[in-house]
């Protein structure tokens, strides 16, 4: 086994889940607020669209996607983004956005190479570091914080870094502070990979979820080469446990991707597919989504207003990222939160350095974020 692997930690998802099986057992009352499972259910269009494509006979399902399903994926791109592509060649189908994640260094990155390197900003996402090590990439997380308003800038990274950088991961609305990267840093990421010709991925599973200011861009909107967007229904659209996706972007990289994926064996079932081309279809079910969940956010802050919680975010995304009263630790105060019958994320889950805060999803009713409101710990 690669000896970097045996030193990473497990998925923070199996840890929360435990901890929630721990308080069921003892019949307490679980608010949680560490899972990425939103409470509403998945919109009546989208399960009885499954149901409908459920046929008599299961074939394997297309590797590359429905062409439906790319036409839709095509023409949610130029709705939202004002963003053209070409479903035949620049989309592909995922088994939501993680897997994607996860496979894109095994694609892209040689090893052993002297563009070795996988490149993130965090805290982050966990798979952007196990995808690479399990590629035997080797990682570079860039610290994010207030200091830098957790945005990734080219130009505060070493040049030999961004020289060995073979893939680049960005993640804007970022998770788990939901900051959104300013346009010109954008533009200055595309022009840093044309000179150093790595390939750049923006992971954009929360573009949709914006509550305030101007909506979340797209890394297609600035540029085409060398650079895909990777997006989801799971948030938006209420289909987590449906693992469906889609990657977009230059046609040479999509068609390379797309080789390897019938050996991966990603490619989500048909039925999932007919769902995901109505969820990149209605807009309604999105909207309505959306508005439950600013609810929620407003609830919480006022909860963080009045318990002390410093909130770092910005006005996209599923979470708030919360600094935790001075000499308090994560792993601390989310344990006196399961006391409670609260279940958060502990900030060390998603990088080094960040144990002074915690994770909230808006994954609770907001009948339920109430209640728990009531309940939280000081």
């Amino acid at each position: 086994m690669n000896e970097r692997l045996r030193r990473l930690q497990s998925d923070p998802m199996e840890q929360l889940a435990a901890w929630k099986r721990q308080l069921a057992a003892r019949n307490v009352r679980v608010f949680d607020f560490g899972s990425e499972d939103p409470r509403e259910p998945t919109p009546e269009v989208l399960r009885r669209a499954l149901r409908d494509a459920v046929s008599e006979v299961s074939p394997h399902p297309p590797t590359a996607g429905t062409k439906a399903l790319r036409d839709a994926a095509a023409a949610y791109l130029k709705r939202r983004f004002a963003v053209k592509v070409d479903p035949d060649t620049e989309v592909l189908a995922t088994l939501g956005s993680r897997e994607c994640l996860f496979h894109l260094p095994m694609t892209f990155v040689e090893v052993p190479s002297d563009k070795d390197l996988v490149l993130y900003g965090e805290p982050a996402w966990p798979v952007y570091e196990s995808g690479a090590l399990f590629a035997e990439a080797w990682t570079y997380a860039v610290p994010l914080g207030s200091h830098n308003g957790y945005a990734m800038d080219p130009d505060a990274l070493p040049e030999s870094v961004l020289r060995r950088a073979s893939v680049v991961f960005l993640n804007y609305p970022h998770n788990p502070t939901g900051f959104c990267l300013p346009d010109e840093l954008f533009r200055r990421w595309v022009a840093v990979r044309e000179e150093y010709g790595f390939v750049l991925v923006n992971d954009e599973g929360s573009a949709d979820l914006h509550y305030e200011g101007p909506a979340p861009r797209s890394l297609l909107e600035f540029g085409r080469k060398g650079c895909l967007a990777v997006h989801s229904t799971s948030r938006r659209s209420g289909m987590t446990g449906y693992r469906s996706g889609f990657v977009a972007g230059d046609a040479d990289l999509i068609a390379t991707f797309r080789r390897f994926r019938s050996s991966m064996g990603t490619a989500p079932q048909e039925f999932v597919q007919a769902a995901a081309t109505i969820a990149w279809t209605d807009q309604k079910h999105v909207e309505e989504r959306v508005a439950l969940f600013a609810q929620k956010r407003k609830v919480l802050l006022e909860l963080c207003k009045q318990r002390g919680l410093r909130v770092h975010g910005g006005m996209a995304g599923l979470y708030l990222w919360l600094e935790l009263p001075k000499g308090v630790i994560d792993l601390v105060y989310a344990a006196r939160c399961r006391e409670a019958g609260v279940l958060v994320a502990p900030g060390s889950f998603f990088g080094k350095g960040q144990e002074r805060f915690v994770r909230v999803a808006l994954a609770p009713t907001v009948e339920e974020c109430k209640a728990a409101a009531a309940i939280w710990p000081k």
